[in-house]
This record gives C-alpha cells, structure tokens and sequence, in this order.
C-alpha cells in the first residue's frame, strides 16, 4: 500500500512514518511525500493520502482537498487531512471530500491502514462478482446469439448451460431445463439413447458426430445432427453440443432416392409392361377357356387333366404378375430408413425381374447367384442400387446383335466375411478421365436429357451407408466391372424370415369369426372362397356398416380391414373402433393394395398390428390372420 503525503512538512512527515511502524503496517506500506497535488499522476488507484493544513485561509485549504479528491478512486483510497479547525470547518473540508480531519499526528494509523484494506477486500469482492456477472451475461449473449440449438451437460448427463434456440426445440424456458436431465422430458428409449452417446463421449474423450432421433411436443420426429465434445472446467468434466435439424433434409433426399428410383423404373417402363402382359395373355385365355368348360352340362374324364394344367398355367402366370408388381412397389414405397438384416439374392432377383425384357432383347445374361450371409442394410436402397447398375450396364452397350453383348451378375462370399456382388458387360467401357469422375452428382456422359448424372453418386452413397464400398474397373471398347463389396453379417443372422402358417381344416364349430371390411365385393367373396374351410367370414363393403354391427353386440374374433376405402377409410374406422371397442384394437389388422399416403403410413406404425399387402395368397392370409387373434 502507498500512503502519499501532500505538502506536508519533513518534520509531520517523520511522525506519520512513525505512527505506520508502529502499526506494524509499514512492511506493505511505502511513503511518498510530494509539494502539492499537482504533481499526482492521476488517479491515485488506491492507499492512504495526507494533506497538511498549513493554517492559512480556508477557502484555499477547500480547493486543495478538491482537487485531491478528484485525482483519486473514492472506493479504494482514504483521505486524510491533519488540521486542528473547529467544527464546522472540519465539516466543509469533508463536504469537500475530505474522510477524516485529525489533529494527533502519531496515533490512530494502524487502524486506518486496516479499514482501508478491509475496505479494499470488499470492494475487490464486489468487483469481482460485477465482472463475474458481466461474463455470464457475455457467455449467455453469445450462446443465445448461435443459431443452432446448443446445450453443455455435466458429468451427471444435467444441463447446466442452454440457449435460446435448444429451449425451443424442447418447447421449456431455461429455467424449467438446467439442473435436470433428458429422462424428464423425452421418451425413455430416446433419453436412453442420449444418454449412451454422450457417455460415450464422456468415457472417450472423443468428438461425435452422428444423427439422433427426438420426438418433438407434437408428436412428430425430428432428425437430428449432433455434434458433441467432452471437455474440463474447473476440474470438471462436461459436454457441449450443437445441434442441426436435418429432418427436411432428410425428407428431400428420400424424395430425391425415390424420384431416380422411379427413373430407373420409368426407362424400363415398356419392358416392365411387357413382362406383365405377357402372363396376363394366356391368364385371360386360359380363363376364358376354364369359363366355357364349366358352361358345359357336364365334364369328360379325358377333359379333367387339361383343365388342371390350364388352371395351373393361371396361377402361374398370376403369380409372375404379382411378383412384377411386388418389385415394382418394392421400389416405389418410401420405408428406407429401415435397417436390418437384407438378403442379397433376393434383392438382386427383384432387380432382375424388372431389366428382364429389357436384358432379353439387348444382350446375353450371365448370371451366376450363390447363396451369401445377409447383409445389414435396406432391400429397397440395395435393390436400387443394383437396378441402377443394371441399367448402367445396358446404356454402355452399343447397338449391335444382342449375341454379341453380354451383361453378367455374380453373387458370391468374398474375403473376409464380405458380400461381393459384380455387373459387368462387354460395352464401350470408360476412358481414365471418365472414371475420375462417374460418381461425381450431376456428371453423365449421356445425351442432354437422357440422364440426371446421379445414378452412379446415389449409388455410392447407399453403399457407403451400408458400410461397403464400390469398385470400378473399365477399358475402353471393352467393358466396364462394378464391384459392390458389403460386410456380411454374422453366422446365424436371419434376413427378413417369412414363415406362412397354413390353415389347416377347422370343424365349423370351431372356426374363428372373422369380419373383413373391403369396399371390392370381389375381395371379399374370394377371401371367404378362400378360407371358408378355416374361418367363418363375415364380409361387409362400407366400414360404417362394420360398426353399427359391432355396436349391437355382434362379436369378432379378428377384424381386416382396408385401409383406403371411399366414405369410412380404415384409419377412420380404427379411430372410431378405439372409441367404441378399444379391445378390438389389437386384433384389428389393416390391407391395401399399395396406393397409400405418408400419413396412412404412419397411422399404420402407431394404430394397427400390421398391414396385408394384396394380393395374397391363401398362406399368407392364413399367417396374417392368425397373429391378429387373442
């Protein structure tokens, strides 16, 4: 600490040096003795100023106590003028900013040294917390200035910082969220699942960045990009972390997926037709024929074998057409967010059904499929990605005899618990610059038109996803090689099992009462054909009329119904059937012909125990049905 002595006499001085020793302050303390307060630097920060009253007017006296209240910090110094005046005087010199008139020279300074350091503490203190409160305003500015939702948690996964646009997204003020955690106010399997990511930040030590799912108050899922880092402070441990919404991103590029799916389909279009027509010629005819036997008043025995082979040649060539249109909507439905087991030969043989015709009248088709592990993935993105590469493969032959092109798909267990699957043809192949960039979006060496150039880079993209990689090997006028190399999955893994139950013969006393809603009478006359020998079938065509026999005590042991239908749909009916006879809920189960909205999608996922796909054959139906009863 300084104590300044202004105009203060040598010998006055000298006492006040003494007074300090005495007080046992003067180790901390220094003393400067200056001629008059001009000659401070100012501002006096802090310590102990004198002034000496050489007893001369007192208005002079004033000003020189002004002047040195004015050079100093009032909180963190103190000042002292040594005077003998009156009263009154004493109290104009500390209006003028005087802290303390004094007389005794000698005595009194250790306790002034001491208060003025007690007052330096506080002071201190509360300069402390004013600028501690200025930084929590800075830091809470600044988060609350990033766009992006952002939040750090402590070690005990609570939130101790959120923004504004975090608060938004969980729909509660910060005061509601910090000191607590993701378990009270989200799902548990989604608490859960935050909770294992950030421990396993936590543990690492290791940044994050990966997608999570949170369904918002409304009750809609959100996808999330987060981005998370551990970090200490203040011996503590704690996480940050921003996140982005890419829900419409994702939406855009399942939509983007499906539009070049569909555009692969679309330039087979007449091949794809083809295949259907083709079936349904001798289905209509054998049919036609079937229909004039039984016109007859009576069957001959030599006649009987033909009719069975004609029956056969129907169900048949219905069951080529069913296949067609199950790869078709294979291809269109949009569900390929949905991960597990795939597999492989089934997805290829789906891929192929649809290039057939095409690969009939173009080339000669070498295909070689054995049976592999299972893949972890999506049928519909890897069905798209060999279509894609199918059709790659035919757009590179040039227009010759189709003897002389060649197209070849190999399926086969690779190296290293690998799935290899390989298309390649005896094309114009590619040039090394054309190689470079082939999986470049928008890159196509097609004709304006004839090509959106992402075929190849959404290929890519699927497999990388899937955790696989594409190769590519090419030489120009001789062909093109694409490799597509996947991790299989362990032993044992069973991909997408269908195991159809058969309806065996049930004595009409004890077959189950089944009410199927279908508007297509049709529908349900052959359903009842179809299953008469294992259930007692009860087929209405309004959903209406379903509920008005339900409300009069009428009783079902299952209920099918179909899920878009004019006037009542099937959402509606399930809606009102929760209302009505909520127990019948679980044993409602929902059929469509495939032409439904993203939203009957989702009422399917929350409100229904599965959906038929028709058409359907009387195993399926069987397996459907059963697994809706009690």
């Amino acid at each position: 600490m300084l104590a300044t002595l202004v105009s203060v006499p040598p010998a006055v001085g000298e006492a006040v040096e003494r007074g300090l020793r005495a007080s046992g302050a003067s180790p901390s303390c220094h003393v400067l003795s200056v001629t008059g307060a001009d000659v401070i630097a100012a501002p006096v920060e802090e310590g102990l100023l004198v002034a000496w009253d050489a007893g001369g007017p007192l208005d002079v006296l004033l000003e020189d106590v002004r002047r040195l209240h004015a050079l100093r910090v009032v909180a963190r110094t103190h000042l002292v003028v040594l005077t003998s005046r009156d009263d009154a005087q004493t109290e104009a010199l500390a209006e003028a900013g005087a802290d303390e008139c004094v007389a005794s020279v000698g005595s009194g300074w250790g306790a002034r040294v001491m208060a003025l350091r007690r007052r330096l503490a506080l002071e201190t203190e509360a300069h402390d917390v004013r600028a501690l409160r200025r930084a929590n305003t800075f830091l809470r500015s600044a988060l609350d200035a990033v766009p992006e939702p952002l939040f750090v948690k402590d070690r005990q996964h609570r939130w101790v910082a959120v923004n504004h646009a975090f608060c938004r997204v969980m729909g509660h003020p910060a005061e509601a969220l910090l000191g607590r955690s993701d378990h009270e106010f989200v799902a548990a399997h989604e608490a859960d699942s935050f909770w294992r990511n950030d421990e396993r930040v936590f543990l690492t030590g290791v940044p994050d960045e990966s997608e999570e799912t949170l369904t918002d108050r409304t009750g809609l899922a959100r996808v999330l990009m987060t981005k998370k880092a551990a970090f200490d402070g203040a011996g503590e441990n704690f996480l940050v972390c921003i996140i982005r919404d890419i829900t419409d991103q994702k939406r855009l590029e399942s939509q983007l997926l499906l539009a070049e799916r569909m555009a692969s389909v679309g330039t087979l279009a007449a091949g794809v037709a083809h295949e259907i027509n083709n079936p349904l010629a001798y289905v209509s005819s054998n049919l036609a024929y079937v229909r004039d036997l039984l016109a007859l008043p009576e069957l001959s025995a030599e006649q009987l074998p033909e009719l069975r082979e004609v029956v056969a040649e129907a169900l048949d060539g219905a069951g080529r057409v069913c296949a067609i249109v199950r790869d078709l909507r294979t291809f269109a439905r949009g569900d390929e967010e949905r991960h597990g087991p795939v597999d492989v030969v089934r997805a290829v043989e789906g891929a192929l059904r649809l290039v057939r015709n095409e690969l009939t009248h173009r080339a000669r088709m070498v295909c070689t499929l054995e049976r592999v592990p299972p893949v972890h993935g999506n049928e519909v993105r890897l069905g798209q990605v060999v279509l894609n590469l199918l059709v790659n493969a035919l757009q590179s032959l040039p227009e010759r005899p189709a003897e002389e092109n060649r197209v070849r798909v190999s399926l086969r267990t690779g190296r290293a618990g690998q799935v290899e699957l390989e298309v390649s043809d005896n094309g114009h192949g590619m040039a090394p610059e054309v190689q470079r960039r082939i999986f470049d979006p928008f890159f196509t060496t097609r004709p304006v038109g004839e090509g959106t150039g992402l075929g190849l880079s959404i290929c890519l993209t699927l497999v990388q996803a899937m955790g696989g990689r594409i190769e590519v090997s090419s030489a120009q006028g001789w062909g093109s090689t694409f490799r597509v190399v996947l991790p299989a999955l362990a032993v044992g893994t069973v991909a997408a099992p269908e195991s159809p139950v058969l309806g065996n013969v049930v004595p009409l006393a004890m077959r189950k009462r089944l009410l199927l809603i279908d508007d297509e009478p049709s529908v349900g006359n052959s359903v009842s054909r179809l299953v008469r020998d294992v259930y007692e079938v009860h087929a209405v065509q309004d959903a209406r009329e379903a509920l008005r026999r339900l409300s009069t005590g009428e009783r079902f042991d299952a209920i099918l119904c179909d899920l878009m239908m004019p006037g009542m749909s099937g959402m509606d009916f399930v809606v009102e059937l929760e209302r009505l006879a909520p127990e019948l809920v679980l044993r409602t189960g929902l059929m469509t012909g495939g032409a439904f909205t993203a939203q009957a999608r989702e009422f399917v996922g929350r409100h229904s125990r599965g959906l038929l796909e028709k058409p359907f054959e009387r195993e399926r139906l069987c397996t459907f049905v059963e697994h809706l009863f009690p």
